[in-house]
């Protein structure tokens, strides 16, 4: 499918400050984190910011440091640096920690002083010692770490809210959650279209951390409504900055959790529509305009996105035919008879003399 898209009609194309509109813009690329198999390997030089913690940076980050008591937001995998054995994932669980500096666990004090020199957005390799782990008792519950245990972590700091308090999501009101959540959303926004998309998508990330899933499922009437008037646009503005960094995969994941909510919601339909697309999901991504334009039956990004997949299904039919074509090659014209003129020669004489023997027959008569 095509890197620029046309400029969509009103439905798609004309989004309001909750939203981003992804068409007319280049595709970025973008890194998603390494994988998950085993710690990453780092080149980069060892800074160190205690006896036990030292630290590598994988990717820069922007901006200040977070302060004693700030409430930061991250996403980290942990291993146990002798055996290599990852005992914690929160990518895997999709729901980024929430680390009050100074207020932090005491198995968790080595990983704050990493996030402590950290900047938002910036990933690092942190090498922890076990006194300022899991100890030297390890843990036998979850997680398990065994003991005296050496910890790597890689960590990414999304970013960090700066309260004097220290004031976590749990101790906010209603009220207060919803608001924190809708001031990352419009700061995401700005980043967007400003084409920092990482930046964008780490403030988006941080407002979806304000509504998890533990508050959502107390919340109903107009809170609830309240809360998914900012939660669902963070979703599909990640969703959006996924594809111009062609992360389909993880934009569908975003869409989904939209229509989990909204199973008729135009936009998630549509994104999923094109992320699975580009994937070459093409059955999956037909349906899922098909099922949009039931509800924006008037929409021509719509309408052009079908012709796009009937076009390429044509193409692919022709494709496969001239492999076939190839495989097996032209069906042979057939050989033209040969004329064999010695039987004709013998036909003409049969002819002639059963003429004069039927002559003479009739002269005897």
């Amino acid at each position: 499918m095509e890197d620029v898209q046309e400029q969509q009609s009103q439905s798609l194309g004309q989004d309001d400050e909750n939203e981003i509109v992804i068409e007319n813009a280049a595709s970025v690329h973008g890194e998603p984190p390494q994988d998950a198999n085993g710690p990453p390997k780092v080149d980069s030089k060892e800074e160190i910011l205690h006896d036990k913690v030292k630290k590598q940076i994988i990717k820069e980050g922007h901006g200040p440091i977070p302060s004693k008591y700030s409430t930061c937001f991250l996403h980290y995998r942990a291993w146990t640096e002798s055996t290599q054995h990852k005992f914690e994932d929160t990518w895997d669980e999709q729901r980024p920690l929430e680390m009050i500096l100074g207020k932090e666990k005491k198995e968790m004090t080595g990983l704050a002083i990493g996030v402590s020199s950290m900047k938002a957005g910036e990933r690092a390799l942190l090498h922890v010692g076990w006194e300022l782990g899991y100890g030297k008792e390890g843990n036998f519950s979850f997680p398990n770490v065994p003991p005296s245990a050496d910890i790597l972590y890689e960590v990414e700091l999304i970013g960090f809210d700066e309260t004097k308090e220290g004031k976590a999501r749990g101790d906010m009101t209603v009220e207060e959650r919803i608001g924190a959540a809708d001031r990352r959303k419009m700061d995401g926004n700005d980043l967007f279209k400003e084409e920092k998309l990482e930046e964008a998508m780490q403030q988006y990330e941080m407002a979806i951390a304000y509504m998890g899933d533990d508050f959502m499922f107390q919340l109903f009437g107009k809170y609830r409504d309240m809360a998914l008037a900012v939660k669902n646009p963070c979703h599909l503005n990640m969703a959006a900055s996924l594809i111009k960094l062609k992360r389909y995969e993880e934009a569908i994941g975003q869409c989904t959790v939209v229509l989990a909510e909204d199973e008729n919601n135009v936009k998630a339909l549509f994104r999923r529509a094109k992320a699975r697309a580009e994937l070459g999901q093409t059955d999956a991504a037909r349906e899922d305009f098909l099922k949009a334009r039931k509800f924006a039956p008037q929409d021509k990004a719509i309408a052009r996105e079908l012709r796009l997949l009937a076009e390429h299904d044509k193409a692919v039919y022709q494709k496969q035919k001239e492999i076939y074509k190839g495989i097996f090659g032209p069906t042979p014209d057939p050989k033209p008879k040969r004329t064999n003129w010695l039987i004709i020669a013998w036909q003409w004489l049969l002819s002639l003399f059963y003429s004069i023997f039927r002559r003479e027959k009739r002269k005897a008569e």
